[in-house]
């Protein structure tokens, strides 16, 4: 099969360590999902997320051609924005910008704060 970044796969965990999970994408392709991309937040113990044998949704972050390395994320999946159509950039903050300014003003040029 064709790997391809960005993509929601499903894989089996195949193993733990302290740094990771191992996931078996197929027979011949494992990934790794690193302890920074299991959750958002602090990760004290990688048994509480996953067991081994157990069946995982994971998206793929990186892949690396020349040692053909699989990066894998489990809390992407949760983040996913792939299939939401947004504009490009910081649009929507920019959007938000003249209100956060009126605001801002409106707070600070207040009689109150002199």
């Amino acid at each position: 099969m064709e790997w391809k970044e960005g993509a929601i796969v499903t894989g089996v965990v195949t193993g733990i360590q302290p740094y990771g999970i191992f996931v078996s994408l197929d027979e011949r392709t494992q990934g790794l999902i690193h302890i920074s991309e299991i959750t958002d937040g602090y990760v004290k113990n990688i048994y509480d997320y996953v067991d081994v044998g157990e069946c995982v949704r994971v998206k793929i972050i990186a892949i690396d051609e020349k040692t053909k390395r699989i990066s894998l994320s489990l809390r992407d999946v949760d983040h996913d924005t792939t299939n939401i159509e947004t504009p490009l950039g910081f649009q929507p903050l920019k959007m938000q910008l003249e209100k956060w300014i009126a605001e801002a003003k409106k707070t600070y040029n207040s009689p109150n704060d002199r």
